[in-house]
């Protein structure tokens, strides 16, 4: 069973690939309030829905100083794609190893088609400037997630 991270600690670094293929790490955002979302599988609908979500939203999280990252276990390559075609203006990282997804407890057990299976868990991480969790939420839905996570943020 995947640990979840708790409200207060400390987030785990990580050093991850964009979308273009350039290393990006947690500690580039020191200082700035980051929301973190795992996402199963790029271009698919929930994620695309998801993603597009935040990019329409991405102004207001800004004005109110949260710049947003995307992480799933998908390639560069396939990152570039669902960048490309979305318009997609906030970093997709590739955690093609799931160790982020794992230390973040966004792997483990799901339902999928009425099947158990184990991948990506849907979910957010909110982060202060200093890495210390603000904010889980775990199994959320794509649609609608980003409204709900702004009114829980105040944004």
């Amino acid at each position: 069973m995947t640990q979840k991270l708790i409200v207060g600690t400390q987030a785990p670094d990580f050093a991850l690939l964009d979308a273009d293929g350039t290393k990006v790490s947690l500690s580039d955002y020191r200082g700035r309030n980051v929301i973190v979302y795992f996402y199963p599988k790029a271009a698919t609908p929930g994620c695309t829905t998801e993603a597009c979500d935040f990019r329409d939203n991405l102004a207001s999280l800004q004005g109110k100083g949260y710049d947003v990252i995307g992480i799933s276990p998908d390639g560069p390559e396939d990152l570039a794609k669902f960048t490309g075609e979305f318009a997609l203006t906030f970093p997709l990282l590739s955690d093609e190893d799931h160790k982020v997804a794992l230390a973040y407890g966004a792997w483990g057990e799901k339902l999928v088609d009425g099947e158990i299976v184990e991948g990506l868990v849907r979910s957010t991480v909110v982060l202060d400037g200093d890495a210390t969790v603000k904010l889980t939420q775990y199994q959320v839905a794509a649609q609608g997630h980003v409204q709900a996570l702004k009114e829980e943020l105040g944004v």
